[in-house]
């Protein structure tokens, strides 16, 4: 038993006491009328627990998010009932399917009113139940500790995930016996299981007898702290790497077996790769379909290994040859052992061909254009160049995170921040938020388009109040640019609904109290970033980019990943 206190204290109290004592030290959230008297007992925990006003309750949620990817840490919502709480579903829904660990605490009516249609009631529970890992309404004051303790275990073990308690009103003010006890035991929940040594063995044999073996990894590599064993495995193997969206930074851009991102708007040597690699090594990942192409011609030479926490991924989407359900962390160095040392130079080298033909027809078009109008891709340039790889890129969702994802670079891990599976605009601004709040000492840089910075523009409010100094570079074309690109390429060019009228960021921006500027050619662009970066404080640009600037390569729709367009009319060709 810990923190037994001698007095009874309020439900409200007492999750505050056990928030304390998981560790918490930041709360996004939002008040109203059910949450009240947990947000009145908050009045006395300032000292303790941070809060930040966000100002809706998708900020808080993705300020969470946020949060918790760059720390590892559960990140910690309190909302209010009703609307409050639906407020937040998309941000658990999104923190669902990318694996973060988030604890949502909503405010709810008095159980005796629970059914009755009540002001401001709405069933949460059932409308989160698809969507988390775990929920639960409290309706005793005495089972607050142990629900926090639960929630926060669940949210943070195992493939990592959202949590949320349902507050009832008469829960909050009644009186308990505080006792906290940290959960670390859930009959049924086996968050992580043993390495199997006799698969790991039988992936050994395969790895060995490979002559074109390839690694494809995730964001369980860096859930689970493998990064290093990554890295010790393919260089022991010499074995080419590529990324997923989210598996981004788990190695630095730098690494010699490192060949960029695979999907739809990935690297072509990685994609042309997968096609062609004998023994293919996924590991932390869950072969996504944006990932994978079209499923039917997806890798159908290869032997699959894969590696992954979650025993439901294993199989599901590709056939694997050995499928090793344990923790990376824990799996790599295993294996590592059990490989042989050896070079596989000609095999390696094939990339290094695969991409030079990307950097010929696709990289120097978009960092080096010469003259036009400034590119998305050269602006993502500039601010690896001057931040060294080291800041913590966010994006929103479109073509800004297509970019940021093909042409930032990484120094270390968890430095990539963006909504991956379910694809949630609006995400970006506050998200970068969270992160600040998370890595006070990084730089934090957001991508975002006209489209997505105007779904949650509010939150500068939470900047300003905050003095939250994350840098924020709208890629500005006056188009939802992912859904132009498609309507020109798939849909005759009928731009239905495309075209954006935006405001003066900048007239918003001063309303804010945030510094700003507009940058309109490439000759203002170096000094723009390095005055952005210039200092710790918030700050803005607005780059105006090609209107009808498209992500390339790109695997259309039906195609398979070694199908790559280059350009508007050029395919890669095959030798």
């Amino acid at each position: 038993m810990e923190n037994a206190d001698k007095q009874p204290v309020t439900g409200s109290e007492a999750l505050l006491k056990a928030l304390a004592a998981e560790g918490v030290d930041t709360i996004f959230g939002y008040p109203g009328g059910q949450i009240m008297p947990v947000y009145d007992r908050l009045y006395d925990y300032a000292d303790r627990l941070r809060h930040i006003l966000v100002r809706h309750e998708q900020g808080a949620i993705h300020a969470a998010q946020g949060y918790a990817r760059v720390t590892g840490k559960p990140g910690v919502v309190i909302v209010t009932s009703g609307p409050g709480a639906t407020n937040v579903i998309t941000g658990v829904a999104d923190a669902m399917t990318d694996s973060t660990p988030v604890v949502v605490i909503s405010g709810q009516v008095a159980s005796a009113a629970l059914g009755t249609d009540a002001f401001q009631e709405a069933d949460i529970i059932g409308l989160t139940g698809p969507i988390t890992k775990w929920n639960y309404q409290i309706r005793r004051a005495e089972d607050v500790a142990w629900a926090v303790s639960r929630a926060f275990y669940i949210a943070s073990t195992g493939r990592p995930g959202p949590v949320v308690l349902d507050f009832t009103k008469d829960a909050q003010v009644g009186l308990t016996d505080f006792e906290f006890r940290k959960c670390s035991f859930i009959r049924s929940y086996v968050p992580e299981l043993p390495v199997p040594m006799e698969e790991v063995a039988r992936a050994a044999v395969l790895i060995d007898k490979a002559e074109r073996p390839m690694v494809v990894y995730g964001q369980g590599v860096i859930l689970g702290g493998a990064e290093k064993a990554l890295a010790d495995f393919i260089e022991k193997g010499d074995i080419p790497a590529a990324s997923t969206l989210l598996g981004l930074a788990a190695l630095p851009s730098s690494s010699r077996l490192y060949q960029g991102m695979i999907g739809m708007h990935g690297n072509v040597a990685p994609n042309i790769k997968t096609n062609e690699c004998d023994v293919l090594i996924a590991v932390g990942m869950r072969f996504d379909d944006r990932v994978t192409g079209t499923l039917s011609k997806y890798a159908k030479q290869a032997k699959v290994i894969h590696i992954d926490i979650d025993a439901s991924e294993i199989g599901k989407i590709v056939p694997v040859e050995v499928g090793i359900n344990a923790n990376a962390a824990e799996v790599l160095p295993a294996l590592t052992s059990m490989i042989s040392a050896r070079r596989r130079d000609a095999w390696v080298d094939s990339f290094s061909e695969c991409a030079g033909i990307e950097r010929e027809k696709v990289i120097s078009r978009e960092l080096h254009p010469g003259e036009g109008h400034i590119r998305m891709g050269e602006v993502i340039d500039k601010v690896s160049e001057v931040t060294g790889g080291g800041a913590v890129i966010v994006t929103d969702v479109g073509q800004n995170q297509m970019m940021a994802a093909r042409y930032s670079r990484f120094n270390r891990t968890r430095s990539f921040i963006s909504s991956g599976g379910l694809g949630t605009m609006g995400f970006g601004l506050p998200a970068a938020i969270g992160a600040k709040m998370g890595a006070p000492d990084r730089q934090v840089c957001l991508f975002v388009g006209d489209g997505g910075i105007q779904m949650t523009i509010e939150e500068l409010g939470t900047v300003m109040q905050e003095g939250t100094g994350v840098k924020v570079v709208i890629l500005n074309n006056n188009w939802l640019g992912n859904v132009r690109q498609w309507q020109e390429l798939f849909f005759g060019g009928r731009y239905s609904a495309t075209r954006m009228m935006n405001p003066d960021y900048m007239l918003i921006a001063k309303a804010y109290g945030i510094d700003a500027e507009v940058v309109e050619c490439r000759e203002e662009l170096d000094g723009a970033v390095r005055r952005m970066f210039a200092d710790d404080r918030p700050y803005i640009l607005d780059v105006r980019v090609i209107e009808d600037g498209n992500v390339m390569p790109m695997i259309p729709p039906g195609k398979g990943i070694d199908e790559i367009m280059l350009s508007e009319t050029e395919w890669y060709e095959k030798k």
